[in-house]
């Protein structure tokens, strides 16, 4: 008779894993990012129409200026 076969590696196991828990968990805390606030203040919404109401003003200037410089 002969020996049984005898590899020298063992058998590989055929039974898949125990499946992973299902357990579903709160993702991580991210940290508190600072707010930009979207709208401007005030202050800042003044500052613009300045700006707008002064800028329209010299272009109003210098058109009348350049009318009466070539009107004459």
């Amino acid at each position: 008779m002969s020996k049984p076969l005898n590899p020298g590696r063992k058998a590989v196991e055929l039974n898949p894993p125990a499946r992973p828990s299902r357990i579903r968990r709160d993702p991580p805390a991210r940290p508190v990012e600072k707010v930009i606030n979207p709208y401007p203040t005030e202050r800042e919404a003044w500052v613009v129409v300045i700006g707008v109401l002064s800028f329209a003003l010299a272009i109003a200037i210098i058109i009348i200026g350049f009318s009466d410089y070539t009107s004459k």
